[in-house]
């Protein structure tokens, strides 16, 4: 998860290096540091901490000015977060220095071996026993830093993203990947590294993609890649569609306002030019043909976190339209349970940054079963998609902020369209019908809008909740990961106790939870749409006031019901059931961020997080 850039040209590498890190700070903030190679030698600084504590030793400590350098920023996985275990790691004579992004999971048995040669190791970290490492490669590599990488990476164990720089090759940056990401930035007379391409967007838009085990060596001129024997490797480069004004707050306090306020545009963007000269319904990368998918018997959609919950909505749409059965799994525990799955299983996964290592290993397991693997991804060229036999790309743009909310609502947005499309394909539905769900979901932008320009209210109960020690959130059909999501919104980023349960389950056990002035957030599907479900969670509600529960509802417009149950009414406009998680999870959104900010906390980075989880 951590954010890695690297740099080789004629600028200041410091101010590059210290620039890229700013964007990627989203990846890991409990440490960061640079390392530049000068003409007084290898220089480096690291803080524990955010990047501002960097910036301060910088400005008390300048560095020499240096053309080539290496920058991180952390999220701790072998040691805490302190000055020590920062990044960047020497050798024992300070020649080499080395970050890394993921896992090295055979660095205690590396380390035992190294310590054992006479190797002082002096952080707790993995990473450092590959500054060791190669130390001990690079006289055997004829002292080229690629090829002593090369050797070091066929010894390592799990998923490594790592960037290096040595004193006695002053001109190169060399980088290798595997199972965690690595960008490449072309430019005129300098390149440039990133685990993300935020890492190099105000310099350069043209990117390659690195593959699977991979090797680069980065210079003024050139970028040399192989795979870790050293045979020249395929690769694929690409442009970036948006610039670096797309992640810079644009005015607003916090990213994640500014992401969320960007919703409307981006659930347009992600349903631009899905429909044929024909009228057909029609996808990014479609890589399975019409029969391979008629051939489909069954659906398994795999995902962690708030992606999760946009394949637990998922289901109910892809069941509902395409007439398949469809089931959601947590990447996490999917092939550690032996999932049975044949080559007329479909496994759609979801990830944001197309990185996620539990969904990537899910994916993987997957293929290797021979199924068929769809993905839907927010950046193009990430490892997921390309490991992928189709991809519905959400072009969200970036999403900077820990806390996701526009790719959730674009993810939605997604998901609806491989139900769709689905249907289209099967037969189970007549062109017109998908025609008129399409026309329903390009109205949905407009929806959204309309919450937002009315959500100043959850704004001010969301300060008035701030003391609270606890919220649970209620919900019924696609009402409950509505739920869950708003509940996990809370505990990213308020740090409070937040569940979300299904309505129906209230009484078999978590109405216990019922005290007096309990805030409770209930999801009200519509009443037109699904009556009965409609008026079994208006009893629900009347259930939990009875108990002295404060009663928080979201309801449609019109829908006068709720009324006389509802301490509070939050409305959002009348939309089909199915789509009414995208106007229904924005003010749980505002609600979290504006509880979250009242409480002194930091919005776009709450704490033990990161944005993209590459390590399993």
């Amino acid at each position: 998860m951590c954010g890695i850039v690297g740099y080789v040209g004629d600028r200041q590498a410091l101010d590059v290096v210290i620039e890229g890190l700013a964007r990627l700070e989203y990846r890991g903030y409990d440490s960061a540091g640079v390392a530049l190679l000068t003409e007084e030698g290898l220089k480096t600084e690291k803080r524990a901490g955010k990047l501002v504590n960097l910036r301060e030793a910088l400005r008390e400590r300048p560095l020499p000015a240096s053309s080539v350098g290496i920058g991180h920023t952390r999220w701790a996985t072998h040691g805490p977060p302190n000055d020590r275990n920062a990044h960047p790691h020497t050798d024992c004579k300070d020649r080499v220095a080395v970050i890394h992004n993921g896992i090295i999971e055979n660095f205690a048995a590396l380390r035992a071996e190294l310590e054992e040669r006479g190797h002082k190791l002096l952080s707790e970290t993995d990473t450092e026993t590959v500054a060791h490492l190669l130390e001990d490669a690079l006289p055997e590599a004829g002292n080229d830093l690629a090829e002593a990488m090369r050797r070091v990476c066929r010894r390592l164990e799990g998923a490594f993203t790592l960037l290096a720089v040595q004193i006695d090759d002053p001109d190169v940056v060399v980088g290798a990947r595997r199972n965690s990401p690595l960008v490449v930035g072309r430019g005129d007379g300098e390149n440039f590294l990133g685990s993300d391409v935020a890492a190099f967007i105000a310099h350069t838009r043209e990117a390659i993609e690195l593959g699977q085990d991979q090797v680069v060596e980065l210079r003024r001129e050139s970028i040399t890649i192989t795979d870790f024997d050293g045979n020249p490797a395929e690769t694929k480069e690409f442009t970036v569609d948006w610039d670096a004004s797309a992640a810079e707050k644009g005015g607003f306090d916090y990213f994640m306002l500014k992401e969320i306020a960007e919703q409307p545009r981006a659930v347009a963007d992600t349903l631009l030019g899905r429909i044929d000269a024909e009228g057909r319904l029609v996808l990014d990368e479609m890589r399975l043909s019409d029969q391979d998918l008629r051939d489909v018997d069954k659906i398994i959609v795999v995902a962690c976190g708030t992606s999760y919950h946009a394949g637990l909505i998922a289901k109910y749409a892809i069941e509902h339209w395409a007439a398949i059965p469809c089931e959601v799994e947590l990447a996490s525990e999917f092939r550690y349970r032996d999932p049975i799955l044949t080559r007329d299983t479909l496994v759609v996964v979801i990830s944001q940054s197309g990185e996620t290592m539990d969904t990537l290993m899910a994916v993987r397991h997957a293929r290797g079963q021979r199924s068929k693997v769809l993905a839907i991804c927010n950046v193009n060229g990430s490892t997921i998609p390309r490991e992928s036999d189709a991809v519905v790309y959400t072009h969200a743009g970036p999403e900077v902020a820990v806390a996701s909310t526009k790719a959730f609502l674009t993810q939605l947005v997604a998901c609806y369209l491989v139900g769709l499309y689905l249907a289209q394909v099967r037969g189970v539905k007549f062109g017109d019908e998908v025609k008129e769900i399409l026309d329903q979901l390009e109205q949905m932008p407009g929806k959204v809008e309309e919450v937002l320009s009315t959500v100043e209210p959850v704004r001010e109960l969301a300060r008035s909740l701030a003391g609270e020690r606890c919220v649970l959130f209620l919900g019924r059909h696609v009402g409950f990961p509505v739920a869950l999501e708003g509940a996990l919104k809370l505990k990213e980023l308020a740090y409070m106790h937040a569940e979300g349960f299904a309505a129906g389950e209230l009484k078999h056990g978590p109405i216990a939870l019922i005290e007096q002035d309990l805030p409770v957030v209930v999801m009200v599907p519509s009443p037109t749409g699904q009556r009965v479900i409609h008026d079994k969670i208006v009893s629900n509600i009347q259930e939990i006031r009875a108990r002295g529960a404060k009663t928080i509802v979201i309801a449609e417009e019109g829908d006068e019901d709720v009324r006389p149950y509802a301490d509070t009414i939050i409305r959002i406009p009348a939309v089909p059931t199915l789509l009414q998680p995208l106007v229904s999870t924005v003010p749980l959104q505002v609600f979290a961020c504006e509880l979250a900010s009242a409480k002194g906390h930091d919005v776009d980075q709450p704490r033990n997080l990161a944005k993209s989880v590459t390590v399993e």
